[in-house]
């Protein structure tokens, strides 16, 4: 059936179609990799199922940018932990754990876009934050600098310090100016 006919009928097609799918493809690779840990695969197929579960609140319920950033964070995460079960990605959880504030950066710009229509500061100044944390979280987590992240602490805590009231500032004056747009 051409999809100008009935969009509604065509996009339930295109959903069934697409979960099932996700599930064959989902089962052969469970069954073609042999030596994966079930374990891994099955957090993975578990984040994958709660992040399309999510997704689809976020689309049936409108301006639930919270379904939307929780769909986006368990996607990619599901991603990351099928690509580390399948040994593309051979590093390990004590490695690669700053990629949560990474995700979490990431799933915050199509949660803020869902709920505003364009992007607003207000999602924009943490959502890069966390972004920023967790790449330079994760340079100390592969070890790419000769010094430990107690060091840098050490001698870097006035950067910090500086970093976090930009921070705050930058969203003190986002949320003054969207409170006199809204005034207007």
């Amino acid at each position: 059936m051409p999809p100008d006919r009935n969009p509604k009928r065509f996009a339930r097609f295109l959903f069934i179609a697409g979960i099932t799918l996700l599930f064959l493809g989902s089962v052969l690779l469970i069954l073609d990799f042999e030596k994966v840990s079930r374990l891994s695969m099955f957090l993975a197929f578990l984040f994958m199922g709660a992040g399309i579960g999510c997704a689809v609140r976020a689309i049936r319920f409108h301006k639930r940018s919270l379904y939307l950033f929780v769909a986006a964070f368990s996607l990619q995460a599901s991603f990351f932990l099928l690509l580390s079960a399948i040994k593309v990605l051979p590093i390990t959880f004590s490695q690669y754990w700053p990629l949560i504030s990474i995700f979490s950066g990431i799933a915050l710009f199509p949660a803020g876009w869902h709920r505003y229509g364009v992007f607003k500061v207000r999602y924009i100044v943490p959502s890069l934050a966390f972004i920023f944390l967790g790449s330079v979280l994760l340079v100390f987590s592969f070890d790419l600098v000769p010094f430990s992240f107690r060091q840098f602490i050490l001698n870097w805590w006035v950067l910090l310090v500086v970093l976090a009231g930009l921070v705050l500032v930058l969203v003190a004056l986002s949320t003054k100016n969207a409170s006199t747009k809204d005034l207007r």
